[in-house]
């Protein structure tokens, strides 16, 4: 009898280990076929067309329009009083969608600035266009770029965590002549599996194991008390983590392959103005990794005190914007 459970444990382990194997051939053989010209040249939404939602309010200092039109969510918030002609086009990580931006984009707005927030596809109020687990970042890309060729002018371009790595690629495949760019505990410059691999399996193995046999991201942020998803915020946020985990979605393993080499090296040189921004107490995109990455392509640096991965719902998030908007009056973006 014992014999028989040893030979059956040893049958399940070596079939779930050859599962798993098996989704990392895919997913190489899979990214190692990409090609990112091509992709950004393909028609990529392919939703219904037309307004499905439509939501309108105001204030004394802006008023806020929500939509999803073709499928595509945003948010974007006019000021009454608009100082600034350029407009700031935002682009949410992981998990989140156009919602995570909430809390700056009424005091952008309040600063007279325009900001436009998406979802992207298969994120809050955005439809699904294909199965999560083959979203890639060329992918996404596409929809960032139609996003930004949707705007009367070139934004400031501001991503946070998975996209600031968006970020970075639109500067490298599509466009390095943009007004600024502004990347938000973004992921770093050269290796995710070199700088955040060991964090992540040191702070959720659990999740990490769970990930690569569903290959979906959605057990990082589960309930449960080693779940990933508390590296997020931290127990002062504006933003806390009991409130921002509901709102929290599916999302793909491969992007995190993706960027990595040889699949994504930077480029070396940015002639667009940069603002890198780290959190202070971000226990998976640590400051140390943030800094160097900030240094590669030269660009100012801030780090947010005491903050975590979501910088924008941090307890200081009003000083972090606050230091933003000062950095881009200095860069004369009008």
């Amino acid at each position: 009898m014992r014999e028989n459970r040893k030979r059956w444990l040893g049958f399940g382990l070596g079939t779930l280990l050859g599962y798993v194997l098996a989704q990392q051939g895919w997913a190489l053989w899979q990214l190692a076929i990409k090609d990112t010209a091509r992709t950004l040249r393909t028609q990529l939404n392919r939703a219904p067309k037309g307004i499905t939602f439509l939501e309108k309010a105001e204030s004394a200092a802006y008023t806020r329009t929500h939509t999803v039109e073709d499928g595509i969510e945003r948010i974007v918030y006019r000021p009454r009083e608009r100082r600034f002609e350029t407009p700031i086009l935002m682009q949410h990580g992981m998990w989140h969608g156009a919602w995570c931006w909430e809390l700056w984009q009424i005091l952008f707005a309040e600063w007279g600035w325009e900001t436009h927030a998406h979802s992207l596809p298969g994120h809050a109020g955005s439809l699904t266009q294909r199965p999560i687990a083959r979203c890639t970042l060329d992918y996404y890309l596409g929809f960032l770029k139609a996003e930004a060729e949707r705007l009367p002018r070139p934004p400031v371009l501001m991503g946070h965590s998975m996209g600031g790595a968006l970020t970075q690629w639109y500067l490298k495949y599509i466009g390095d002549d943009l007004p600024a760019a502004v990347l938000v505990a973004p992921w770093v410059s050269h290796s995710m599996i070199r700088d955040g691999l060991w964090q992540l399996v040191t702070y959720d193995p659990v999740g990490v194991l769970l990930m690569l046999i569903s290959w979906d991201a959605t057990p990082m942020k589960r309930q449960a008390r080693g779940s990933a998803v508390r590296f997020l915020v931290g127990p002062q946020a504006a933003v806390p983590l009991e409130e921002l985990q509901p709102k929290l979605g599916p999302e793909s393993v491969i992007v995190m392959y993706q960027h990595n080499p040889p699949f994504w090296r930077p480029p070396e040189r940015v002639e667009t103005p940069m603002l890198w921004i780290a959190g202070e107490d971000d226990p998976l995109l640590i400051e140390e990794t943030e800094r160097r990455s900030a240094a590669h392509y030269q660009a100012d640096y801030i780090v947010a005190k005491g903050a975590r991965h979501n910088v924008m719902m941090e307890h200081n998030y009003r000083e972090t914007a606050q230091g933003i908007h000062d950095w881009l009056v200095e860069q004369d973006v009008r």
